[in-house]
């Protein structure tokens, strides 16, 4: 990845020698950098008190809570989960921590649940059933809360950021029911 942004980067001054335009690119270069500064300080915010919301919720037993009650449903899009309890206890918690709208809490559970499928695989080089399936879900984004969007739409001013709950809940519920459906019948295709 560095290989292509130091690409990037040298293809863009290299044009914009070209065109005669290097004041402009040093200029957009840093308005960008000073954007990207100002938006990262104004999630500090609102990611540490999700994230330390979800500490509660985890120490409180909230979390755990939540994720015995999803159980059931995931033992039925999961059934080689069954004997694996490790793996869909990593896999509740990343759905939780993601429709709270907390990307960052849910990572390393979505990877340690990964990591709890893959030594259960007998096939190792290729990816089972329900490690596709959590990957296609945690590609739709199911979000209850979009708690970093709201805190991008805070930063950027805007009046009544809470207006997209709704939409989001909306859209990010058809991608998540619409990944369970194609990749349960892409499964039946490739077996």
């Amino acid at each position: 990845m560095n290989y292509i942004f130091a690409f990037l980067l040298l293809f863009s001054f290299i044009c914009a020698i070209v065109n005669n335009r290097l004041d402009l690119a040093v200029n957009s270069m840093l308005k960008s950098t000073k954007d990207a500064i100002e938006v990262a300080f104004s999630l500090i915010g609102i990611m540490a008190f999700w994230l330390g919301m979800v500490n509660i919720a985890k120490k409180s037993g909230l979390m755990n809570l939540f994720s015995k009650i999803i159980k059931k449903p995931l033992l039925f899009l999961f059934p080689d989960l069954k004997e694996n309890n490790e793996a869909l206890s990593n896999v509740a918690l990343n759905i939780s921590a993601n429709a709270l709208g907390l990307s960052n809490a849910a990572t390393p559970f979505g990877i340690k649940a990964m990591e709890n499928m893959q030594e259960q695989n007998k096939k190792k080089r290729v990816a089972t059933n329900s490690m596709c399936l959590f990957l296609a879900i945690n590609t739709a984004g199911f979000q209850i809360v979009p708690a970093v969007v709201l805190a991008l739409l805070t930063a950027k001013g805007m009046e009544n950021p809470s207006q997209i709950i709704i939409p989001t809940l909306i859209v990010t519920t058809i991608a998540f029911i619409s990944a369970i459906i194609f990749s349960k019948l892409l499964e039946r295709v490739f077996k």
